[in-house]
């Protein structure tokens, strides 16, 4: 496959403008001000009415400043990608550097989790009684277990699920009895296997950047992918898991659209095998239609649309037969939703308190390159429009139609809470946005997001 030799065309240089700088900063103190305000006004809800039910508003969290394995090693893989990071980014081959994101990416998910320790930060994550893992037994007939699945999503009935069990369809939970089945049973694999897929999803965000921006832009983003707070929260969860999935369906849509693999149709049947599939990972996550048809409206193509949508239908199709029906789950959910799981939270202060949990997880550079984002939109349509547009505009949409999936998520008010955790599968789409920021001073933005990294996870007992 001669990949680098076929998206040539798009890797002009980038031209990014150095002016801005300073409303750059003023941009990551208004998302300071949103945190600081989330948690000041939840500390006082909290102690006044005990609705929020996190512990460290906007965080699910609890203070407990601690150290472990991982407090040498998370700060030497930050200062090494702060120092060597936007060099390499630059000089590597482009399959050098995708491998050199996922070595880094790995290296800093596992070396934050290790602050927690091996068995709290990774083996136990997802064995927990509101886990995956404590149903694996009453998967021995998958059959049945998929027939009766909506039966034990209500809150009272003998036998309900687990809340992360009951919150998901069926194919979130088979993952991990299908690892269980092939002999990678218990925590310490289901964690692994999260990181791993988690990690693989920036790899994904940077194949995509670069067949539809440009090479130059995706080395620019390389960096600040590696180093994003999100990385929290991706060691261990399945939602990291989730996030890969969802990734690679876009990633390979850019890939067929512009016809840079050797086999377009197969890459374009591969996005909508892992489209459908993504759907019975989360309820939520069917919105990742709108990235895929956003790839395609910018490469102004449609032939990777029918090979993608039959693969799309594979899994709703498996499900079905085998007796799992989605929109029934979906509704008894929402039923159990508002039964009181995860208690009453109020919509009026997690409205905007789950924008504060983004801030957080996408860090202060990616703040201010949303700054950018918002700046270069009336050029990025213009130059859309006229068939012209540069390679930090044809970033501008991806992005900002990632944003929107965000925002939709917030205002259907079934996230409230814990949306560091459940909005990674749309925040590794918000990290792009920092290659936007000048060669000045991009260090500094990149040392930023290690802080935020390394004193949330040192100072907070992170939750899942």
């Amino acid at each position: 496959m001669k990949t680098e030799d076929r998206i040539e065309p798009r890797t002009e240089p980038a031209t990014v403008r150095s002016s801005g700088q300073r409303w750059d900063l003023v941009a990551a103190g208004a998302g300071v001000v949103l945190v600081v305000a989330a948690a000041l006004g939840g500390r006082a809800v909290e102690d006044y009415a005990r609705t929020l039910y996190v512990h460290w508003p906007p965080l699910l969290a609890s203070w407990y400043p601690h150290t472990g394995p991982g407090t040498v090693a998370a700060p030497v893989v930050a200062a090494a990608v702060i120092a060597y990071g936007p060099l390499l980014a630059r000089r590597l081959r482009w399959r050098t550097l995708l491998l050199a994101v996922y070595a880094s990416s790995l290296a800093w998910i596992f070396s934050l989790a290790l602050i927690d320790g091996w068995g709290r930060g990774i083996a136990e994550r997802l064995t927990t009684k509101h886990e995956y893992l404590r149903v694996i037994d009453r998967f021995d007939d998958i059959g049945a277990a998929l027939r009766t699945f909506d039966a034990h999503i209500l809150i009272g009935p003998p036998g309900n699920w687990p809340t992360h069990v009951a919150g998901h369809p069926p194919g979130a939970t088979l993952t991990f009895v299908f690892l269980d089945r092939v002999g990678l049973g218990g925590g310490a694999w289901a964690g692994v296997w999260c990181i791993l897929t988690g990690a693989s999803a920036l790899l994904a965000v940077l194949v995509t950047v670069r067949a539809l921006a440009g090479e130059d832009i995706a080395r620019r983003a390389a960096p600040f992918l590696v180093l994003a707070p999100v990385a929290v929260w991706a060691g261990a969860s399945a939602d990291a898991y989730f996030a890969g999935v969802a990734a690679w369906s876009v990633a390979l849509v850019a890939l067929a659209a512009t016809r840079a693999v050797r086999s377009p149709g197969a890459a374009a049947l591969g996005a909508g095998l892992l489209y459908g599939w993504v759907c019975y990972l989360s309820y939520g996550l069917p919105l990742i239609a709108l990235l895929l048809l956003t790839v395609l409206v910018l490469t102004r193509t449609a032939r990777p649309l029918p090979l993608a949508l039959l693969g799309a239908l594979v899994a709703p199709v498996a499900f079905t037969a085998a007796g799992f029906d989605w929109w029934e789950a979906y509704h008894v959910l929402v039923e159990r939703y508002h039964q009181g799981a995860g208690g009453f939270r109020p919509y009026g202060y997690w409205v905007w308190a789950n924008l504060a949990c983004t801030v957080i997880a996408v860090g202060p550079a990616v703040v201010a390159g949303l700054r950018r984002v918002f700046a270069d939109a009336p050029g990025a349509v213009r130059g859309l429009r006229g068939g012209g547009a540069s390679a930090p505009e044809r970033l501008v949409p991806l992005v900002l139609v990632a944003l929107l999936l965000l925002l939709a998520a917030d205002l259907s008010g079934m996230s409230k809470a814990e949306t560091e955790r459940i909005w990674q599968p749309f925040m590794v789409w918000l990290l792009p946005a920092a290659a936007l920021l000048p060669d000045r001073g991009r260090r500094g933005w990149l040392a930023a997001q290690a802080v935020v990294a390394l004193a949330v996870n040192h100072l907070l007992w992170t939750g899942w």
